[in-house]
């Protein structure tokens, strides 16, 4: 008894430090789940599978049980805590990497608390090199989605240049040049077209609202 009983505390030892690993790194970076979330939810998530293993061998003979039922609620329980942490911005929506780190966390939980030691160590290594490493990647990718083609759809063409040239400034957006897009010359029907890099902290909806607000045009709409 007092074997199973260390074997148990050691589970939970090791749930808690790989959840604590990941933890981490979201609390280093200041998201909304961070440090001591991380390891109670992996501490949890063992505690699952260690009350299973613990039902299944006190009561089997008894009734007759499934170890893996528990486990299984706690994956699709832990999507109302991630959802806590996503956060809808205008167009933009953030916290969903934090949602799926808990969601692996609760399964290196599991796999910690099963025994599979392995299993466990390996998900957290791949965790944290996905955060850490992969990051600067799609930083990367988010350097190149701030560049944004902005069609608007006007007539009097040079009046209306001035007038989003003079809003994209007053948002701080860069205007790499611009391109115009002759429909019906007798009508005076034009369509510009912006390239333009969008700074951080704003988005293409952000720009477009804004550009909107001038009288005169027909249509504006992002690429």
């Amino acid at each position: 008894m007092l074997e199973e009983y260390l074997v148990s505390i050691g589970r939970l030892v090791v749930a808690g430090v790989l959840g604590g690993i990941v933890g981490y790194e979201r609390e280093h970076t200041k998201r909304p789940a961070g440090f001591r979330t991380h390891i109670l939810v992996c501490i949890g998530s063992a505690l699952v599978m260690i009350t299973s293993e613990f039902l299944f061998k006190r009561y089997s003979d008894i009734v007759n049980m499934d170890p893996a039922r528990l486990g299984a609620q706690v994956i699709s329980g832990i999507g109302f805590l991630g959802a806590g942490t996503i956060i809808r911005e205008g167009a933009s929506v953030k916290g969903l990497t934090t949602a799926a780190s808990l969601w692996a966390v609760s399964c290196i939980g599991i796999a910690a608390g099963s025994g599979f030691y392995m299993g466990a160590i390996s998900a957290t290594v791949l965790t944290f090199v996905t955060l850490i490493f992969l990051k600067r990647m799609e930083s990367q990718f988010a350097v190149k989605k701030r560049y944004s083609t902005i069609y608007v759809h006007t007539g009097g063409m040079l009046e209306q240049i001035r007038s989003v040239k003079s809003a994209l400034e007053k948002m701080g957006v860069a205007s790499k040049g611009i391109e115009v897009i002759l429909k019906n010359e007798e009508a005076d029907d034009f369509i510009l077209k912006f390239r333009v890099k969008i700074p951080k902290g704003l988005n293409s909806g952000d720009v477009i609202a804004e550009i909107c607000s001038i009288e005169g045009l027909k249509k504006v709409y992002a690429e």
